[in-house]
């Protein structure tokens, strides 16, 4: 069920619900002769006093955190700041960062957490086999190139909701930065575009990409007044112009005869209030992504898990060979749950509490061993061939001077989603589709072979999306996510970890190697290119069982910590991201 701003009536068009206040306030001025009326009127409840020393942010790249400074000199708080830095990132960051996807976001607002899910659903023209030929065999690439890949946006409902709920300035304020990079232009950096190109290949000839995005070119100024023209449109008609105005039959025009999103998918499209996940963990409490992500529950399964196993772990040296050894059997465990249990919410009933349960995740570790060879014994869940997924989503994390907080992660699936551009607005639609179990009964990313994430009209596909919060006495003490596929919670672990089990320092946390394992494919631990493993560590796993592989996939983690009053935020070192404190 979706929760309305503060109560109010929800209006197709931010310049509707403004005409009738405005209205309110001059019968209310009339009647009373008071000249308090239209103050009372427009008033927001007053911020409590300040509880850090200032605000920060942790994001992806320097027009973004640039965006987000510029909402707090205007008095914006944290809310404001994620939805400015969201919508920036749709025009500085295209291959990620959108309006043409969806994701999820973790908040902490007055004390409270609250989690919005702005996931993208499946067109209700979508069918089980949509993705098959009439062999039965997978037709590929349909799933993730081209009209038929893409699933109905959610990036723009989201957050229009959480701002309208949330938010302190004035919408129009918060779209102001990205509308004025879309239109002046922003210098593009060299790793966006090797993005591109590298997308160009498997775009080339099947869709319109290289029309909008030919001319992104390293050290070129890069304009897009397509898109500052759609951007304008949200920005004076609201969130529910994308769905309801010019922006939707534009979107319905380009998929006409080509892909199943329709007029009637946008209008239906609606954000969804969750309640968050929430679990102690080593005298703080997790506050995180509940399905139809995955990764909330991943991420409290491994915390909880290697707690329990803590007499396992004493001794070992973190990212040891014995240390990867243990961490690699949780994985398993972990993965085996998701790929049998969790789903979508809204059309299964995901058995949440038990998996995240102590005297369940107990048992589990009980199965844990030291001296267990790698892939001897089945882990009950498993199917054949299940790959990594895609990792080209992104991730800001943002702290106010009030205490508020939003952890916030979006994607358009693959890098530039479908390759597939709105013409007339500009933007790059998802590949979201390809998240689904595509072909019933076979491996896909997550898939489970009872058809809990196989293709079904108006569902959400499974992630691994975990923006996450941590409470010390229900204030902030962790704001954290990163990108990355079935990566993420796996990664979000092992930062977490090097913090509060090894005390390290933020930099250093996120500086440290990292690995990945999932249950399948078996026996495989996964290294990446900017910390590799070391030939010793290599040859180690290798006498253990494992085979070791080097993935193409760097991550990057947004996070801040809070140290008393003070905010510290980081920026992973295998991106471009920006950490700034805000006075």
């Amino acid at each position: 069920m979706s929760v309305p701003k503060h109560d109010a009536p929800r209006a197709p068009f931010a310049f509707f619900r403004l005409g009738r206040v405005l209205t309110a306030v001059a019968v209310c001025a009339a009647f009373t002769g008071s000249a308090v009326a239209p103050t009372l009127a427009f008033a927001k409840t007053a911020p409590p006093r300040p509880v850090l020393d200032a605000s920060a942010v942790a994001a992806p790249d320097r027009y973004s955190a640039d965006a987000a400074q510029q909402i707090f000199a205007a008095g914006g708080n944290a809310v404001d700041a994620a939805v400015a830095i969201a919508f920036t990132l749709a025009v500085t960051d295209p291959e990620a960062g959108n309006i043409g996807g969806g994701g999820f976001m973790t908040l902490f607002v007055d004390g409270k957490p609250y989690f919005l899910d702005y996931r993208e659903r499946a067109p209700q023209q979508a069918t089980r086999d949509m993705y098959l030929d009439g062999k039965g065999a997978l037709v590929a690439g349909m799933s993730a190139v081209g009209h038929r890949a893409v699933a109905v946006p959610g990036t723009v409902e989201g957050m229009w909701e959480a701002q309208q709920r949330f938010g302190k300035l004035k919408w129009k304020q918060v779209l102001a930065p990205a509308i004025r990079y879309a239109s002046d232009g922003f210098l593009v950096e060299p790793w966006l575009q090797k993005q591109r190109d590298d997308a160009a290949k498997s775009f080339a000839g099947k869709t319109n990409f290289d029309a909008y995005f030919s001319t992104l070119k390293a050290g070129a100024t890069f304009r897009q007044p397509e898109l500052a023209q759609t951007l304008t449109r949200i920005a004076g008609d609201g969130g529910r112009e994308f769905y309801e105005g010019r922006t939707a039959d534009l979107i319905a025009q380009q998929m006409y005869g080509h892909g199943l999103v329709n007029k009637q998918d946008l209008i239906q499209y609606k954000a969804v209030w969750r309640q968050p996940l929430t679990a102690d963990w080593n005298g703080y409490q997790i506050v995180t992504a509940p399905p139809p992500s995955s990764g909330g529950v991943g991420l409290i399964q491994m915390l909880k898990m290697k707690a329990a196993l803590k007499q396992g772990f004493d001794g070992l040296e973190l990212n040891s060979a014995p240390y990867i050894h243990l961490i690699a059997q949780i994985e398993d465990r972990v993965f085996a749950d998701r790929q049998q249990y969790i789903g979508d919410p809204d059309t299964y009933k995901v058995p949440v509490a038990r998996l995240t349960d102590d005297a369940y995740l107990a048992q589990r570790a009980d199965e844990v061993k030291p001296d267990e060879v790698p892939g001897a014994a089945p882990v009950k869940g498993g199917l054949d061939g299940v790959a990594l997924e895609k990792a080209q989503t992104t991730h800001f994390s943002v702290v106010d001077k009030w205490g508020n907080a939003v952890s916030n992660t979006y994607t358009l699936n693959g890098s530039f989603g479908s390759g597939v551009v709105v013409d007339g607005a500009g933007f790059v639609l998802n590949d979201a589709m390809d998240d689904f179990e595509t072909k019933p009964a076979a491996a896909q990313p997550g898939a489970s072979d009872d058809g809990l994430n196989t293709v079904a009209p108006g569902r959400r596909p499974l992630s691994s999306m975990t923006p996450t919060i941590l409470l010390k006495d229900n204030k902030v003490s962790l704001v954290i996510g990163t990108p990355g596929g079935s990566r993420i919670f796996t990664s979000i672990f092992q930062v977490m970890t090097d913090l509060y089990d090894f005390n390290m320092t933020p930099a250093d946390a996120l500086a440290a190697l990292r690995f990945h394992h999932q249950l399948l494919p078996q026996k495989t631990i996964y290294f990446e290119p900017f910390r590799p493993a070391p030939g010793e560590l290599a040859a180690q796993l290798k006498t253990l069982g494992y085979a070791v592989e080097q993935q193409s996939f760097n991550g990057d983690v947004q996070m801040i910590r809070v140290d008393g009053t003070n905010p510290v935020p980081a920026a992973d070192p295998r991106g471009v991201g920006v950490a700034r404190v805000i006075q």
